[in-house]
């Protein structure tokens, strides 16, 4: 019963709600990464897109104003990660807020001996457990363009929502069945130990350094790099790699693969 009033009220959103051609095409535009995608893929994902932007508001905050090609350049990136996966991922918040700048939370924690702390340092992005996931919008209009930014934030904070899914961040998120909880945690732990001893040496990393700051930047850093430049992911990270094919069902690499044998081929004969 539930399974069927879940497929028609997706289908009335989807009949209802449609982005305009021009719309989408434009936000597809801001973001190359989307050009290793086929057009059944594009076609899935705008739909998906439709659903997120039904199901979630995207809000401005201290005097932003959220444009209608800002809320779907978003809505893309959030669904790139759960393109294969499902909406319900994202059921444990309902809004995306976006400052004109980097922001101050002012949130406070208190550590394991006790010790309250406050955030007082300027953030690019939040994603708050069981809340909203907060944006700097400069900074999502920067991180589109992989090649010049080396960083992607919104999908950065959403892939902390999918790990939050779990509890607490911690770089391990529900895992589907047939996806070992030992071996995600084996290979998570050993590729982020070496990570960390090589930004601590100071070498020189094609991973952001800031993946090295705990097991949750880690996975979120490595969700940048999977859907941005999968081929540095998999030459540095094999083993993990093919763990984020798993979990994401999507293997990018495979994309970018598929785009150089086309672009290889000669051209038909008539």
């Amino acid at each position: 019963m539930f399974g069927l009033l879940r497929k028609w009220r997706r289908e009335r959103v989807l009949k209802g709600a449609a982005i305009p051609d021009a719309l989408w095409h434009e936000a597809c535009a801001t973001l190359p990464f989307l050009d290793l995608y086929d057009a059944g893929e594009i076609d899935r994902l705008r739909a998906l897109v439709v659903l997120f932007l039904d199901a979630k508001a995207i809000v401005g905050a201290r005097g932003h104003e959220v444009t209608p090609l800002q809320r779907v350049i978003i809505a893309i990136q959030a669904c790139v990660l759960i393109l294969e996966l499902d909406l319900a991922w994202y059921d444990d918040f309902e809004n995306v807020i976006v400052y004109p700048d980097e922001f101050v939370p002012g949130w406070e924690y208190e550590d394991e001996a006790g010790v309250v702390h406050r955030q007082e340092g300027p953030l690019a992005g939040e994603a708050m457990p069981h809340g909203p996931v907060a944006l700097s919008w400069p900074d999502v209009a920067a991180s589109g363009d992989w090649d010049t930014a080396g960083m992607n934030l919104v999908i950065h904070e959403f892939a902390h929502k999918l790990d939050m899914r779990g509890g607490d961040a911690n770089g391990c998120p529900p895992l589907p069945p047939g996806l070992s909880l030992r071996t995600w945690t084996t290979r998570l732990d050993a590729a982020y130990a070496h990570f960390r001893a090589r930004v601590q040496l100071g070498r020189h990393t094609h991973i952001d350094p800031y993946a090295a700051e705990s097991p949750a930047e880690f996975f979120a850093v490595l969700a940048e790099v999977f859907f941005a430049d999968p081929l540095c992911f998999r030459r540095e990270y094999r083993g993990l790699y093919e763990l984020y094919v798993q979990f994401f069902r999507q293997d990018p690499a495979a994309r970018v693969a598929a785009r150089a044998g086309s672009e290889r081929a000669p051209p038909a004969r008539g």
